[in-house]
């Protein structure tokens, strides 16, 4: 018998053949998985060790957003809330990017698997994609508009100054939710581009019945531009005097226009965007608390704060809206409405507290890891919840749709 086979089989050392046992599993993320042999490192296609830095399953919690913050403002989506989505995905991928780029050192110690650490994609290429998508999310806001840009702008700086400065700071948090609560604000400023207060122009036509049309327009019986005689009709103010059909609420200046009030200059359009932005943001806000913990474990109580913040969100999500005096022009919200929004609410709670109660009863690095993924795939029910609430089913419906690819996704690469 072969000397070097008995040898092995006295000791118990394969590797004398040229042999080697297998790995032992280990656990990382929630993951199980084969730690790979030290002296043969497993590749993997470069597509993938850029899909787990720029954690394109988490790219799925991005559209919703927009989504609602299109339903807060009460616009319809159009061709402005795809270019908010276009640039709220690259400005996210962006702060992907930019964030493995600043915790390079840091992961090298604690996530060594990290596409940076283990040379997969060098710090240099991913500062690059950082830089090239920020201007990517620009240059699609600019297109929605100026106020989208203006928002898209402010969102951006908050973005770097969190990955480059405040991450490791007591203002983490608040500037991770405000980077969330402003991507919602994106969308809402991106959808409807027409102002909510516009002026009539001179000589535009205001038929009575609109609204400011009492204020605006004046019915003149025969009296052209020029004095002439022409048709009777509805005639801008600031022409000839003439006798009006109906009491006029304020009329105009000669020579000045009258205002314009459509139903959005009541200031709801304003409010509500920024009311759902500040649910949205408070969740950011309790995740990121407890991805602070994520690496090393041992808080119990980020989880539990995060798990009450959790359950007042969900109340918030789901309670009605004030009914609105008569008068108003709007409607209660219907019965269907009413429980797809609770359906929705209840889909946020499970998402998000179930992890959250499990890392808090044991605040390991796996579990709270966990947590955080479940809090991150949460966001999508609560922006459904939101759009429902603002009134537009089919954008929560939309946003819901996006759910089973996250799964799907997560499974592969991890959002965290």
């Amino acid at each position: 018998m072969n000397p070097l086979r008995l040898l092995a089989a006295a000791t118990g050392m394969p590797g004398l053949l040229g042999t080697r046992r297998a790995a032992a599993p280990y656990s990382l993320s929630g993951v199980r998985g084969t730690a790979p042999a030290p002296d043969r490192p497993r590749t993997r296609p470069r597509g993938r060790a850029w899909a787990d830095l720029l954690r394109v399953s988490a790219l799925f919690t991005v559209p919703g957003d927009a989504l609602a913050g299109a339903a807060a403002a009460g616009r319809r989506p159009d061709r402005g809330t795809a270019l908010a989505v276009g640039a709220s995905l690259c400005l996210y991928e962006a702060g992907m990017a930019l964030n493995d780029w600043a915790d390079r050192d840091e992961d090298a110690v604690d996530r060594p698997h990290r596409p940076i650490p283990s040379g997969r994609i060098s710090p240099a290429a991913a500062l690059t994609a950082a830089g090239v998508l920020t201007a990517a999310g620009l240059a699609l806001a600019a297109r929605a508009g100026r106020p989208a840009l203006a928002v898209a702008s402010g969102l951006a700086a908050t973005v770097w100054a969190y990955d480059l400065r405040l991450k490791h700071t007591p203002l983490g948090p608040a500037a991770m939710a405000t980077a969330r609560s402003l991507d919602l604000l994106l969308g809402a400023a991106a959808t409807g581009r027409a102002g909510d207060f516009a002026p009539a122009s001179p000589g535009r036509a205001v038929t009575a019945g609109t609204p400011g049309a009492s204020a605006a327009a004046t019915t003149r019986t025969g009296t052209g531009a020029a004095g002439k005689p022409g048709p009777a009709g509805p005639v801008a103010a600031g022409g000839p005097p003439a006798r009006t059909t109906r009491p006029a609420a304020a009329p105009a200046a000669a020579g000045r226009t009258a205002p314009v009030r459509t139903p959005r200059s009541t200031g709801a359009a304003t409010v509500r965007p920024v009311r759902a932005a500040l649910l949205l943001g408070a969740h950011t806000y309790a995740v990121t608390e407890v991805s602070r913990h994520e690496a090393r474990g041992g808080s119990t109580a980020a989880p539990l704060a995060a798990l009450a913040a959790t359950a007042a969100l969900g109340a918030a999500a789901a309670r009605d809206r004030p009914v609105p005096p008569p008068g108003s022009g709007e409607r209660p919200t219907a019965t269907a409405h009413r429980l797809l929004r609770t359906a929705l609410a209840a889909a946020y709670l499970r998402t998000a507290a179930t992890p959250l109660l499990h890392a808090a009863l044991n605040p390991s690095p796996p579990l709270t890891q966990r947590a955080v993924g479940g809090g991150i795939r949460a966001m999508i029910p609560l922006q459904a919840a939101l759009a429902v609430k603002a009134g537009a089913p089919l954008n929560g419906l939309a946003t819901m749709a996006l759910v089973p690819l996250a799964r799907k996704l997560a499974r592969k690469v991890s959002p965290t």
